[in-house]
């Protein structure tokens, strides 16, 4: 549930502008809701600043839609990720308003406006245009969580003039989130140049021996270069999901 809707209930109930009983029918979907293959968790965006995010893998296009339909009438901001084409499709399909994002293959639906609580930049980078579905990923969660995001794309090691030549951007970053698959060198460069925390996301793009994301994986996990975390392997929306918690204005959330 929208954490300013509760917000308001409490302000009406306070005036006496809506009765005690009547705020109970509201606040009856809370904390989650059965729906028969999908217990739904309403009460996550009181917990954690975002409500839960529907993870479309796995899911028949029927299931998302009924999970987005009771996630809308509780007025939340919808983020479904891992949304292959046909499917995808489908669910814009019979809910119109829904915005369907074929490269990182999410779904997003607006119920309101997405706040800015983010206190900086969020710049998401990736090593190639291979890469830029998982940095998509990434750069969208951050920006329904509520942050700033600028992108820095196909800027790896291979032509590493491209990104030194936007040094000034780089730095003016407040995290940075670095998308890399091959050998996974990436992070270990731009970590190397900035006091930010940096988070590094290995792809599974690459050749037999770079074993579907393996190589850059462990290759980010022993970087020297310090101040990097590292995500699972594709993982752009947990990349995403850290670097907002990581700039959250503590201030403007509850």
């Amino acid at each position: 549930m929208d954490v300013r809707r509760i917000e308001k209930l409490l302000e009406d109930i306070k005036a006496g502008r809506i009765e005690i009983r009547d705020a109970l029918v509201t606040l009856r979907g809370l904390p989650f809701e059965d729906i028969g293959h999908t217990t739904i968790d309403h009460h996550r965006a009181l917990r954690k600043g975002f409500s839960e995010v529907i993870f479309g893998e796995g899911k028949s296009s029927g299931q998302i839609i009924s999970i987005m339909q009771r996630m809308k009438q509780q007025g939340d901001n919808i983020l479904v990720t891992r949304v292959h084409n046909r499917k995808g499709l489908a669910i814009k399909r019979a809910i119109p308003e829904a915005q369907y994002y074929p490269t990182p293959r999410i779904i997003t639906l607006m119920n309101h406006e997405v706040e800015l609580v983010g206190k900086g930049l969020i710049l998401v980078i990736s090593a190639g245009t291979s890469d830029i579905p998982v940095a998509e990923e990434a750069a969208l969660t951050a920006e329904m969580m509520g942050n700033p995001v600028e992108r820095l794309y196909d800027v790896g090691i291979s032509g590493i003039h491209r990104l030194f030549s936007k040094a000034e951007l780089i730095q003016s970053a407040n995290v940075i989130i670095v998308v890399a698959g091959m050998e996974g060198a990436l992070p270990s460069v731009v970590g190397g140049l900035v006091d930010r925390p940096v988070i590094a996301v290995p792809t599974s793009v690459g050749y037999g021996a770079s074993f579907g994301g393996v190589t850059a994986l462990l290759a980010m996990l022993n970087s020297c270069a310090s101040g990097i975390s590292v995500v699972n392997i594709d993982n752009g929306f947990g990349a995403g999901c850290v670097a907002s918690l990581i700039n959250r204005d503590r201030e403007s959330t509850p």
